[in-house]
């Protein structure tokens, strides 16, 4: 243990290396109500009940503007601290929650995928698995994106109450977390890929939810994170990041964004919800002196369509990513797709930035790697990372 509090610290007790949190927002979240073309004529004939209205956007030009609770990650803005990244997604979107998912977790839209493209990166910055808590998943399961063979993934559902279930055996631990993977998984990609990769990193996966144990233990902050369960997930992520044991992949996720119905409120409450807990978890890492090698990137699996149904909007296509942190170059980066009637795709704004784009700023500017072999080939750089 000491090598991993002493190895490459600062003062605070975390490394300077970058750091990448990748907030999942699941269920498709809706572009159109998070990035506002508040100023479109076609914005509101298409969503005649479920807009966001001309008075309470967040504007941030003359056109575009951020859904009303979105306030923090406004002033972050304002700062230049945040990057809007527009249109961003694949050809031929299947509109389906899984398959969408999958092919953002693996980078592999043509077929399904077996490596999840942070795990390829984890891979790549502890090739010899000398610290089994580089990537730590918050939640019940394991994601996907984190998962290659033999890179180990500490999964942590609660990191104050359990570091990983204290409260039962080391095997039904294992059985609890790994078992999750194994229901999710084995349907898509099949039984034998999903045993290998138990097999091979289960028990790293486990060492490593024990290390983190330490995290809450030597944490201290006077901020207070709103109660939600992003709060609780970013709170925890910040206690493992400040304990300076060399974690350098977080994920979690926030939803469900699938708001065919009642999206007004339930957008609302999930945008007020995340944009809290981000506010929160940066002013934790500014009072520890632990921001500048922090970026946090925010993605769903799609947007929404164009047009409301009455009561919230269906499955879409093009969808927004967002990033956060002092290493960002902030601001707009590509555009906002055209929302004329003879330029959507089935009803639905089409993306005309690939996703693996959007990966290849944070693998090759972030992480300092090569990105081809992660993300699956050469894409066009955005540029949204200060160099």
């Amino acid at each position: 243990m000491t090598s991993l509090l002493e190895n490459g610290t600062n003062g605070t007790g975390t490394t300077d290396d970058p750091v990448i949190v990748v907030l999942q927002l699941s269920g498709g979240n809706d572009y159109m109500n998070t990035v506002v073309p508040y100023n479109d004529p076609l914005y509101r004939d298409y969503r005649p009940t479920v807009n966001v209205g001309e008075e309470d956007v967040l504007v941030l030009d003359d056109e575009i503007g951020l859904h009303p609770t979105m306030g923090p990650i406004q002033d972050m803005y304002k700062d230049g601290n945040v990057a809007i990244i527009h249109g961003v997604g694949y050809e031929n979107s299947p509109r389906s929650h899984f398959r969408s998912m999958d092919i953002w977790h693996t980078c592999e839209p043509d077929k399904l995928g077996t490596e999840g493209w942070l795990g390829r990166v984890v891979r790549e910055l502890d090739p010899d698995k000398e610290n089994v808590v580089t990537a730590v998943s918050m939640g019940p399961a394991l994601f996907r994106a984190l998962v290659a063979p033999n890179v180990p993934v500490a999964t942590v559902e609660n990191i104050d109450s359990y570091g990983l279930l204290t409260d039962i055996t080391p095997q039904e631990k294992l059985d609890r977390v790994l078992g999750r993977y194994q229901r999710m998984y084995s349907p898509a990609i099949g039984t034998g890929p999903v045993m290998d990769y138990l097999g091979q990193t289960g028990l790293d996966a486990l060492k490593g939810a024990e290390i983190l144990n330490v995290a809450p233990e030597k944490y201290s902050s006077t901020v207070e994170y709103a109660d939600s369960s992003i709060g609780k997930k970013l709170k925890g992520i910040a206690q493992v990041h400040l304990a300076g044991l060399g974690s350098r992949v977080f994920y979690a996720d926030h939803g469900s964004f699938d708001t065919h119905a009642d999206q007004l409120s339930l957008h609302h409450k999930l945008w007020s919800q995340v944009s809290q807990a981000i506010r929160d978890f940066f002013d934790d890492l500014e009072e520890h002196n632990a921001a500048d090698n922090v970026v946090m990137f925010l993605f769903s699996e799609f947007g929404r369509r164009v047009y409301d149904n009455g009561s919230g909007t269906d499955h879409g296509a093009g969808g927004v990513c967002i990033a956060i942190g002092k290493g960002v170059k902030g601001g707009m980066y590509g555009q906002y797709p055209s929302t004329k009637a003879q330029d959507l795709d089935q009803g639905d704004l089409v993306p005309d930035l690939d996703f693996r784009s959007v990966y290849t700023s944070l693998v090759e500017d972030w992480l300092g790697l090569d990105p081809v072999p992660i993300v699956g080939g050469n894409f066009e750089n955005p540029g949204f990372i200060e160099k």
